[in-house]
């Protein structure tokens, strides 16, 4: 192994060498933090984006993070400073009406379709989510779009200023990059007057900043698994106490019944975790429901129809209706308090959530939703690509059913052979070995890999920059990746496997990293050193609308990139599979659809 290393080491010198330019931000961004204040709230989107980021959890800190997670009280009081220094009190969020979202697998997807329900009742809604995709702005969204770069720049400098203002010698001036985010997005949706706030959790839910939310009208639940482990735990019961931590009491409210807490509602969960979830929710007087599945909600009308496709969307559909619909009972303050189950005492003493008709507006709803980066398909040509940021064991076997559904029901192309690409990357503390196995049924022809960096170097945009790891990091994680692909395919590195390609004659070292002859498993796989370039080779210029002006040298220097090129070219059809990575499908995105960076 100590041999794979050197020569997984002497790969990255060579992409280090053709991406000089990100190697030196590692070193740079320090000074970064130093970047002059704009003293005018009208600089540029990109200004306030670059301010942003020098706010970004270096990698030390966030390993310091996970040692010292300490008390969440602590936590939560100094999230509770940051907002008094900005001008607001906890109470001021009441105002909100605000429905908090956690879980760990399909909560986003949960949340877009709530706001997109409540919104096709003509109510004004505003929308806080992560991570974004392509512009940060994409995480505050006002009435289902995110907000302008011209308001994202006003109310970042706003809070900018304000909390530099009013700092002293006994706190730190800037709150870290997503609790700045998180106290922007309350200061929006105030300001800006929204009728409720769909707020989704970052990570967890009891240590979460979004958790100073203490009067939420409704909570909800999606479906729990193993992610976040050196934050959350390495147990779903574990994790599940984190995400029940978001189960609030009811304070003095008039149209709550007297102690009974906030309802909550969760999705079918095993055994053990809603347990977790239940005990959680007594300890509390908090209601918690269990949601009946989509097609009780079906029976005596037509199918429902869903924006987003995916069998897994249908439990998440199911916790936004209800979340929805007691939403607006809670609205109205002559309706009886809480929901009425539809029968009690059922799965482990959990009572059954309301069974409804839908209304249109929550069909409406339902089929207008969309939420880009998951289980969307873009076709262009010959090209299909196919976009879930999957990045959990449970969420990346949704994403192998979708996938093959998908291409089961594809009509097949005459004159050519098809052709199956993986494109993939894990970050975090993810287990990559165990998601390349869950794909692997899939049958790619080729498995690509590459950091989630759009470009060779990212400084041209700052909404694309990430500060918590260093180039060398994203690139020999890459490439075990491509070591865990070979290994499940059940070949024996040669050493060969490992020797850089060479230069082009009078060029700089190839873009392509350590490739894998195809002598040696069923499917050929590729390093890249940015999405761009995978992207390249990929469609080799077949995408009608991604069309770089010239690929760059040394793309096509070793045999396997240079024979998979004239086997692209010549293929009938090209189904690609984006995943592993929401940041990675961002920078997919980004290039696929260049009308969202506008």
């Amino acid at each position: 192994m100590s041999r794979a290393r050197s020569h997984l080491r002497a790969a990255l010198f060579l992409a280090a060498a053709s991406a000089r330019g990100i190697t030196t931000q590692v070193a740079a961004r320090r000074g970064l933090s130093a970047w002059p204040v704009p003293q005018e709230p009208s600089m540029e989107y990109q200004d306030a984006v670059r301010m942003l980021n020098t706010l970004q959890t270096n990698a030390g800190y966030l390993e310091q993070v996970k040692r010292q997670r300490g008390d969440p009280q602590t936590q939560l009081e100094a999230m509770e400073l940051y907002l008094a220094r900005s001008g607001l009190q906890v109470e001021d969020l009441d105002r909100l009406n605000i429905i908090h979202v956690t879980g760990t697998k399909g909560k986003g997807s949960t949340c877009a379709f709530t706001e997109c329900i409540l919104r096709s009742y003509g109510l004004k809604t505003g929308f806080f989510s992560s991570p974004h995709l392509v512009q940060v702005r994409e995480r505050i969204r006002i009435n289902g779009q995110p907000i302008s770069p011209e308001l994202f720049t006003k109310y970042f400098w706003r809070l900018y200023h304000r909390l530099e203002e009013t700092k002293d010698g006994s706190c730190v001036s800037m709150p870290p990059y997503f609790r700045f985010l998180t106290l922007m997005a309350f200061h929006v949706f105030l300001q800006e007057k929204v009728d409720l706030a769909v707020v989704e959790v970052g990570i967890g839910g009891a240590y979460d900043c979004t958790n100073i939310i203490r009067k939420p009208v409704v909570c909800g639940v999606s479906s729990l698994g193993i992610d976040h482990t050196s934050l959350l735990g390495d147990t779903v019961e574990k994790i599940a106490w984190q995400k029940g931590g978001i189960f609030k009491v009811a304070l003095s409210l008039s149209f709550f019944p007297p102690q009974q807490g906030v309802p909550a509602f969760t999705v079918l969960q095993p055994e053990g975790p809603l347990a977790v979830l239940r005990d959680r929710a007594q300890q509390i007087s908090c209601p918690l429901y269990l949601c009946p599945m989509l097609e009780a909600l079906e029976e005596g009308g037509p199918p429902l129809t869903l924006g987003l496709e995916g069998e897994h969307q249908r439990s998440n559909a199911a916790l936004a209706l209800q979340l929805a619909h007691c939403w607006l009972q809670r609205q109205d303050r002559h309706g009886a308090g809480e929901p009425k189950a539809s029968r009690p005492g059922l799965l482990w003493q959990l009572p059954l959530a309301p069974v409804f008709q839908p209304t249109s507006h929550m069909r409406l709803g339902l089929r207008n939703t969309e939420w880009p980066g998951r289980t969307q398909v873009l076709r262009r040509g010959p090209l299909t690509w196919y976009l879930d940021g999957a990045h959990t064991a449970s969420s990346a076997q949704a994403c192998v059913r979708w996938f093959r559904q998908a291409l089961q029901g594809r009509e097949r192309p005459s004159g050519g052979p098809e052709v199956r690409v993986l494109l993939f990357n894990a970050t975090g503390d993810r287990d990559p070995a165990a998601l390349l196995k869950l794909l692997q049924p899939c049958q790619f022809d080729y498995a690509v890999f590459c950091p989630n960096l759009t470009e060779v170097s990212s400084t041209g945009n700052a909404d694309q920059q990430n500060f918590t790891v260093t180039l060398d990091q994203v690139l020999l994680r890459c490439l075990e990746h491509q070591q865990h692909w070979n290994h499940l395919d059940e070949e024996q590195a040669s050493p060969d496997l490992w020797s850089a390609p060479s230069p082009e004659p009078g060029g700089s070292a190839s873009l392509l990293l350590a490739p894998h002859p195809p002598h040696t498993c069923s499917a050929s796989s590729l390093v890249f050193s940015c999405i761009s370039h995978a992207l390249q080779w990929i469609s080799q210029g077949r995408d009608p609308i991604f069309q770089p002006p010239s690929p760059p040298k040394g793309l096509l220097t070793h045999p396997v990139a240079h024979s998979g090129a004239s086997i692209l070219r010549e293929a009938a059809a090209i189904h690609v599979l984006v995943t592993g990575s929401l940041h990675l499908v961002g920078g997919v995105l980004k290039l696929l659809e260049p009308a969202l960076s506008q």
